[in-house]
């Protein structure tokens, strides 16, 4: 199954005309004809099926005679973290994420950081051919970047952890992870939080936390703190 995105596909729909790209993509490349099945997502939980009756590359139309509504996971994880210095990795991290399960990435701009802007335009297209590759109907919600201290200072619910690399007493994340909790986690950039952030963490309630013996690239924290959350709740 191939699955395309559209966040302006409403559930009570019975027709969608797909852009000139997609219709070009789905006619020329796929080869698709009339009567053929597609499915479509609004990035919401709802999977469309679709039946091409109209199979022009420019616009291509098709009537909708299925929908179905997915149920979110029971536990929201929202990973904070700071944006690498090579974009790529960061595009790579938010690829990886998308696909194991995330429902909230907040890029945070922190006193080490090497890489202050993003383009979320860019992150957001990442993220969307992610989240249609594994065939999910939920769309991770990217944040704007904001800065460590603007972040920090907000209500945050939950449990609340931070990844650091400072010699203090932690426990290992799947320890400290209760399933179907909803779960935040702090990644720093390359450079590590500053112990002033890593203070200021800890007493808006966040607990430190190991990710292993290794010390992990900001990218690969992320990951594993991901992973590791997703497969507590999916044991």
């Amino acid at each position: 199954m191939q699955l395309f995105y559209n966040s302006t596909l409403d559930r009570s729909a019975s027709q969608f005309t797909f852009n000139e790209e997609e219709s070009k993509h789905i006619i020329k490349v796929l080869r698709k004809k009339e009567g053929d099945t597609l499915h479509i997502t609004n990035g919401n939980g709802y999977l469309f099926e679709a039946r091409i009756i109209s199979a022009n590359h420019k616009k291509c139309l098709a009537q909708i005679e299925k929908t179905t509504k997915k149920h979110r996971k029971m536990h929201w994880l929202h990973l904070v973290v700071a944006p690498t210095k090579m974009n790529d990795r960061f595009e790579w991290f938010l690829e990886k994420a998308t696909e194991i399960g995330v429902n909230e990435i907040t890029p945070i701009i922190c006193e080490n950081s090497e890489r202050r802007v993003i383009k979320k335009e860019r992150l957001e297209k990442v993220i969307q051919s992610a989240m249609k590759q594994s065939l999910q109907t939920f769309l991770p919600k990217l944040n704007d970047a904001i800065t460590f201290q603007d972040y920090i200072s907000k209500k945050h619910e939950g449990l609340l952890f931070i990844a650091h690399c400072e010699d203090q007493e932690k426990l290992e994340l799947k320890r400290r992870v209760a399933p179907d909790k909803d779960i935040t986690v702090l990644i720093g950039p390359e450079g590590d939080f500053s112990k002033k952030e890593i203070k200021a963490a800890h007493n808006h309630g966040f607990l430190p936390i190991s990710l292993g013996r290794n010390r992990l690239r900001t990218e690969t924290a992320a990951i594993v703190a991901c992973t590791t959350v997703n497969m507590i709740n999916n044991g």
